[in-house]
């Protein structure tokens, strides 16, 4: 069984008429309600935490709402990942975290900090494996710039750029998933 969680219900379609794999059971819900976290955690081996605001510009008009998800709700997830006993615990960071300049990267790097230090739990009881990852930017993934510099190429109008001295570390998404399954295979939290 594959469970997705998540609190959007068009995605979840989208990927339910896409795949059609009696494996995938879809749940709507969100990481900042602990109950349903611990509910949708039920007998479940590996958690891959990808929830997360992440448009600079709202969480730094917002801020306090990229703390209830990107920090407590990382944190609903370590709790519930230790109630319900799962093995492995993967918290997917950002290469923001690296001296963060903007609410988004704190809150990145105080969830990774959460994810090393939940490690500590460690018992007979509690066999919880966490580890965050970080990486750069994924190509084409969700609230990615490439579309929106694709569309902007379509429309004929100039490409928004922050800073032209500004370097983007960007990888694939294939290379990202190849990178967190090996992850999951030699870490030991």
């Amino acid at each position: 069984t594959i469970r997705i969680l998540s609190r959007n219900e068009n995605k979840q379609v989208t990927m339910r008429n896409e795949f059609q794999d009696e494996r995938l059971r879809f749940l709507i819900g969100d990481i900042r309600d602990k109950e349903r976290v611990e509910k949708a955690f039920e007998d479940i081996d590996i958690v891959f935490h990808t929830a997360a605001l992440k448009h600079v510009d709202l969480i730094e008009y917002n801020p306090s709402e990229a703390i209830k998800t990107n920090i407590m709700g990382s944190q609903n997830v370590i709790d519930a990942a230790i109630k319900q006993n799962v093995n492995v615990v993967v918290g997917i960071g950002t290469d923001k975290a690296v001296s963060p300049l903007n609410t988004y990267g704190a809150t990145k790097l105080v969830m990774e900090k959460l994810f090393v230090s939940a490690n500590h739990f460690k018992s007979s009881k509690h066999k919880t494996k966490f580890f965050p990852l970080r990486y750069g930017n994924v190509v084409a993934s969700s609230g990615s710039v490439i579309p929106k510099f694709i569309e902007q190429i379509k429309k004929k109008k100039e490409i928004t750029v922050t800073d032209p001295d500004m370097t983007r570390f960007s990888i694939t998404m294939n290379h990202a998933l190849d990178f967190i399954l090996n992850c999951v295979k030699k870490s030991n939290g």
